[in-house]
C-alpha cells in the first residue's frame, strides 16, 4: 500500500482498485444508494476497513454545495448568559445535524471583521451573531459574500437582509419596575448597561414607562449607566448609595449586574432585601443559587437558541421571504431579594 493509504487518507479509487470493482459501485455501498450483490457488498466493506477508508466530508460539501455546518461569533464575556446561549445552540446544531464553529471577538471590531472571513470562506451555510461590535467593521465582509443566510440574535448589528431574533426588553424593564412598586417601592434606582446598546436602552424604556404609570416622579440621580459586567454593577450601586437620599430598590440591567450590586451592599454593611431590594435581569442559573435568591426576569433561552437555529436553517433551505424580526416575552421569576414595604 502507498504511504498515503497506510496513514488513513485513501480514496474511493483507492478502495475500487484493492476490491477489483468501479468507484461508481464503491459510492453506492458508501452511500446505500443502489443494490449491490452480498459477495461484492462484502469485498468493498473489507477493502474500506483495510485501507481505514473514511468518505471526504470536504468533497461531500463541495457536491452538495453545503457542508451542514453553522458559524456563530458572540463578544467574550464574563457573563454567564453568553454562555449559556452558545451551549444551547451548539445543542439544537447537534439535534437538527449541524456542526458549530464558534469565534469570539473579545470586543475587538478588527477581529470580528477577521472572523468574519474565516467563517465564510470555511464555506459555512449560515452564520448566527451575538455580538456589539461596530457595524462598519464588518460590512465589507458582509458585502462579499451576500449568499450566506444570517441570523441576528438579541446583540448585534441592525442588518436588513438578516432575520433577528430578540428579547423585548422594554417589556421586561417594565415588569420589573412594576413588580417593585406593587411592593410599596417608590425609591427606585436603575442601573443600566451601556445605553449605545438597544437592549439597555429598552430596558430603561419599560423602567421609565412603569414610573409614569404609577405617578412616581422620575430622578435622573437614581439612573446610573453600567456595563452589565460584575465590576461595573460594584461601582454603579456604590455610586447609589452615595447619594444623600439612597434608592430603597435597585433594578439591575442584568443579572450580573445584580451580583456586583450584592457585593457592593456587603461592603457597605447593608443586606438584601431587608436594607435594599434588588431585582435583576436574564434569569442565569446563578441567580438561583445567590444569597438571597434573585428575583430576575427571565429571559426564554431555549426558546431564543432554538428559534435562532431553526430560523437561519429556513434561510439555507431556501425561505426567501422578507427578514423577520422574532421577540420572544420575558417574564418575572420571583425570588427572595425584593421585600414589601409600607
Amino acid at each position: 500500500f502507498s504511504c498515503k493509504e497506510l496513514a488513513g487518507l485513501a480514496t474511493m479509487k483507492d478502495v475500487a482498485r484493492l476490491a477489483g470493482v468501479s468507484t461508481s459501485t464503491v459510492s453506492h455501498v458508501v452511500n446505500n444508494s443502489r443494490f449491490v450483490s452480498d459477495e461484492i457488498r462484502e469485498r468493498i466493506l473489507k477493502a474500506v476497513a483495510d485501507l481505514n477508508y473514511s468518505p471526504s466530508a470536504l468533497a461531500r460539501s463541495l457536491k452538495i454545495n453545503q457542508t451542514r455546518t453553522l458559524g456563530m461569533i458572540v463578544t467574550t464575556s464574563n457573563n454567564p448568559f453568553f454562555a449559556e446561549v452558545v451551549a444551547g445552540v451548539e445543542r439544537i446544531c447537534y439535534q437538527r445535524g449541524y456542526t458549530l464553529v464558534l469565534c469570539n471577538t473579545e470586543g475587538d471590531p478588527a477581529r470580528l471583521s477577521h472572523s468574519l472571513e474565516v467563517l465564510l470562506q470555511k464555506r459555512i451555510d449560515g452564520l448566527l451573531l451575538m455580538c456589539t461590535e461596530a457595524r462598519s467593521a464588518s460590512a465589507e465582509v458582509f458585502g462579499r459574500h451576500p449568499a450566506v443566510p444570517i441570523v441576528v440574535m438579541d446583540w448585534g448589528p441592525l442588518n436588513s437582509k438578516a432575520d433577528r431574533i430578540q428579547d423585548n426588553s422594554a417589556l421586561g424593564g417594565y415588569l420589573a419596575t412594576r413588580h417593585l412598586i406593587e411592593q410599596g417601592h417608590r425609591k427606585i434606582g436603575l442601573i443600566t448597561g451601556p445605553l449605545d446598546k438597544l437592549p439597555a436602552q429598552s430596558r430603561q424604556h419599560g423602567y421609565r414607562q412603569a414610573l409614569d404609570e404609577a405617578g412616581i416622579a422620575f430622578r435622573p440621580e437614581y439612573i446610573v449607566e453600567g456595563d452589565f459586567e460584575f465590576a461595573g454593577g460594584i461601582t454603579a450601586m456604590q455610586q447609589l448609595l452615595s447619594l444623600s437620599e439612597h434608592p430603597t430598590a435597585v433594578f439591575a440591567g442584568n443579572d450580573v449586574s445584580a451580583v456586583g450590586v450584592y457585593q457592593a451592599l456587603y461592603r457597605a454593611g447593608l443586606s438584601v432585601p431587608q436594607d435594599i431590594s434588588v431585582i435583576g435581569y436574564d434569569d442565569i442559573e446563578l441567580a438561583r443559587y445567590l444569597t438571597p435568591p434573585l428575583t430576575t426576569i427571565h429571559q426564554p433561552q431555549e426558546e431564543l437558541c432554538r428559534k435562532a437555529v431553526d430560523t437561519l436553517l429556513e434561510r439555507i433551505q431556501g425561505a426567501d421571504d422578507e427578514p423577520r424580526l422574532i421577540t420572544l416575552e420575558p417574564t418575572l421569576i420571583q425570588r427572595e431579594s425584593v421585600r414589601f414595604i409600607q
